[in-house]
């Protein structure tokens, strides 16, 4: 073998190494991002799950996609630029009395629900 002809192969051998990997990383890349978020479905239920929004939890956002803003009335889109909740928590409070809500109840709230009370504690 000429030292040319060797040059040339190690090139191809090379070229093709490198060809290799960059296809093996292209199909492989996404599928081991697929695969090392599986867990991830699960995660996000069990966030959404256990998040528990109260009236007086947090920073008030409002919802500014256009097709919820095209059925707003402009009092609310009054309080939600003010920062308000639209709504405030006012008028009667009903509280939930499914017998599936009321088994992880606490006293201290069954409590302030029977008294007429929004409840302020879980």
């Amino acid at each position: 073998m000429t030292p040319t002809q060797r040059i040339l192969t190690v090139a191809g051998l090379a070229g093709s190494v490198i060809a290799g990997g960059v296809i093996g990383a292209t199909l492989a890349g996404p599928l081991a991002a697929t695969a090392s978020s599986s867990n991830s479905p699960t995660t996000i239920q069990l966030t959404a799950a256990t998040a528990s929004p109260s009236a007086g939890a947090g920073t008030f956002k409002s919802n500014e996609n256009a097709t919820h803003e095209s059925g707003e009335s402009a009092t609310v889109e009054s309080q939600e630029n003010s920062g308000q909740r639209p709504g405030g928590g006012s008028g009667t409070f009903t509280p939930n009395e499914n017998a599936t809500h009321e088994q992880g109840e606490s006293a201290a709230r069954e409590a302030q629900e029977n008294a007429g009370q929004r409840p302020t504690v879980p």
